[in-house]
């Protein structure tokens, strides 16, 4: 499995995780702002009077309100990324890559309500009664010319619901309840297989259903889960509120030079920051990606901007708001640059040749090029030398974990308790990797990211301890509901690709794979949604852009059709 993850790893190198990727990703958010003569400034006040309800009517094809469909894609969107992305993100980048994050949704708002207008100009009735869209509808049929002459898109669109079948289990559904299952047995030492037994159940339940059950489910999810995240964030926030200031200057201070070392953090230079900021960006928010509009379709309008307007706000709330609020806990609480004892993951540590000493400015310096991929320094090969759980011979190496010097190590046989099974012999260690077959575990203190970084800032506020169950139960929320809406999007594109009948046999797959990544090591999985993520987000962007002019058209029939239908309404300038 790990050689799979490595070939997984290579291929991902060459489109998410290369370097060109996010100038892609945010060179489309820039031109269409450009060219559509910023949407997301001009249109935003009328797209909250439209989610509002200002100009709903029952009689309008689709199958849920605007409101209904904002939830449903932001259930999509809302999840392990607000929490755990975040703190990935400055825990890679340091506090510039929020800002990085933060231009990302600016430009995303942009994109979405491009990509969103355009499905929803060629959804489709489906026999059921029941409407579908998203970027596979509008590639097959939209009118692509090319030196005149049509263009045929439906192999970009099937290439498209594939990587969309794939990135629901990759994104929607394994890494999900693998998050859940993991924070349940921390936190309430709930055992995983009934967290996942439980889950599944209640996912099968809701997704059975279809479109409608699952608006409703979402649209009292997000206001839930939003109020209570809110109130704990909060609660850190004031908490420390002399460091909201000095945490903002970090953010916005350093953002064409990167984030300075200081406490454990090494520090990322610009380019770090700038890809890892933009990479968390998409996987927050998803602008570009074309998964909301595939919630978006099933909205009740007969104008497909009207339902564009509304995906403006996806953005604005996912990523400037509930980001940055995550990010101002983890800067004013001090967690993120500081080290914690924790449990290393093996795919962690890195274990370089010679040892370098943190208090050494020289070695450190070498250990940020390294780190920030500017001067790779080798890695060692040879033995730890353990004794009572101490390595002996630390002068032969440098143990890097999580991107940190690694203090008070202790290594404990993997079986029984830690304080009751020190271990004694000898672990290899080939190109600075523990063999996987070394049946131990290290325990010490470094840096630590995702949701545990997290969970951490927020027990530094007014609920102390109690701060961390808010941060668990966010994360059930969040990410269940993150569940529940990409079960729709892979059932759209398998209705795509298959036909409706193959959608019961999809539902059952997805649930029982939802059940079975509860307990399992989800690495691959993760590493899959990225490669998976790439493949959905570059054909959309291809079709988008070659259908500008199509978009600049729609904008001036909606302000036609406005004027016409609500005469004496306050709306911005269409044309």
């Amino acid at each position: 499995m790990q050689e799979v993850n490595n070939f997984l790893i290579l291929i991902d190198s060459f489109i998410g995780s290369a370097a060109w990727f996010p100038y892609a990703l945010l060179g489309t958010g820039l031109f269409f702002t450009i060219y559509l003569k910023f949407p997301q400034v001009r249109f935003f006040k009328h797209a909250v009077r439209i989610v509002s309800g200002k100009f709903d009517r029952d009689d309008l094809p689709g199958d849920t309100s605007h409101f209904q469909a904002l939830a449903t894609a932001l259930s999509g969107t809302v999840g392990t990324g607000n929490i755990a992305g975040v703190a990935f993100a400055i825990h890679l980048g340091g506090p510039a890559a929020l800002f990085w994050m933060l231009v990302t949704a600016v430009l995303g708002m942009c994109t979405k309500f491009v990509e969103v207008s355009l499905s929803h100009k060629y959804r489709s009735k489906l026999d059921d009664g029941t409407m579908a869209g998203g970027p596979m509808y509008y590639m097959r049929n939209a009118n692509f010319k090319f030196n005149g002459k049509k263009v045929n898109l439906k192999w970009l669109a099937a290439i498209f619901a594939f990587a969309t079948v794939l990135s629901s289990f990759g994104t929607g559904s394994l890494p999900q309840i693998n998050s859940i299952s993991s924070t349940m047995l921390a936190t309430f030492g709930i055992d995983q297989i009934i967290t996942g037994a439980v889950l599944a159940v209640f996912l099968g339940l809701v997704i059975i259903g279809g479109i409608k059950r699952i608006a409703a489910v979402t649209s009292k999810l997000v206001p839930g889960m939003a109020i209570i995240y809110f109130i704990g964030a909060f609660a850190v926030i004031f908490y420390n509120y002399e460091n909201i200031i000095p945490s903002l200057m970090a953010i916005f201070g350093d953002i064409f030079t990167g984030s300075a070392a200081t406490g454990g953090f090494i520090g990322a230079n610009l380019a770090f920051a700038f890809n890892r900021g933009v990479n968390r960006g998409l996987f927050s928010n998803e602008a570009g990606q074309g998964s909301a509009p595939i919630a978006h379709a099933s909205a009740k309008a007969n104008e497909p901007l009207s339902e564009g307007m509304v995906a403006i706000l996806e953005p604005f709330i996912d990523t400037i708001i509930i980001c940055t609020i995550t990010g101002l806990v983890l800067l004013s609480s001090g967690a993120w640059n500081e080290k914690h004892v924790n449990q290393f993951e093996y795919s962690e540590i890195e274990i370089l040749d010679k040892n370098y000493a943190e208090s050494n400015v020289e070695a450190k310096e070498k250990i940020y090029n390294h780190l920030n991929d500017e001067e790779k320094l080798p890695r060692y090969n040879g033995d730890l030398v353990v004794e009572n759980g101490n390595i002996t011979n630390t002068e032969d190496f440098t143990f890097i974990h999580s991107r940190s010097f690694a203090d008070n190590i202790k290594v404990y046989k993997n079986e029984g308790l830690i304080e009751e099974e020190l271990f004694d012999g000898i672990i290899k260690v080939a190109g600075g990797n523990i063999a996987p077959d070394q049946d131990v575990k290290f325990i010490g203190e470094s840096l630590v990211h995702s949701a545990p970084l997290t969970a951490l800032a927020f027990k530094r506020g007014f609920f102390g301890e109690w701060g961390q169950y808010i941060v668990s139960i966010g994360l059930l929320l969040f990410a269940f509901s993150t569940a529940i809406s990409w079960s729709y999007y892979g059932d759209r594109a398998m209705t795509y690709l298959f036909g409706p009948k193959s959608v019961v046999y999809y539902r059952v797959v997805y649930v029982v794979a939802f059940f079975f990544a509860s307990f399992q090591d989800t690495t691959i999985i993760w590493t899959l949604s990225a490669i998976t993520i790439a493949l959905m987000t570059l054909p959309n962007l291809v079709g988008i852009i070659w259908l500008r002019k199509d978009m600049k058209n729609t904008i001036s029939e909606y302000g036609d059709f406005f004027e016409e239908n609500f005469p004496g309404e306050k709306h911005p300038k269409f044309k």
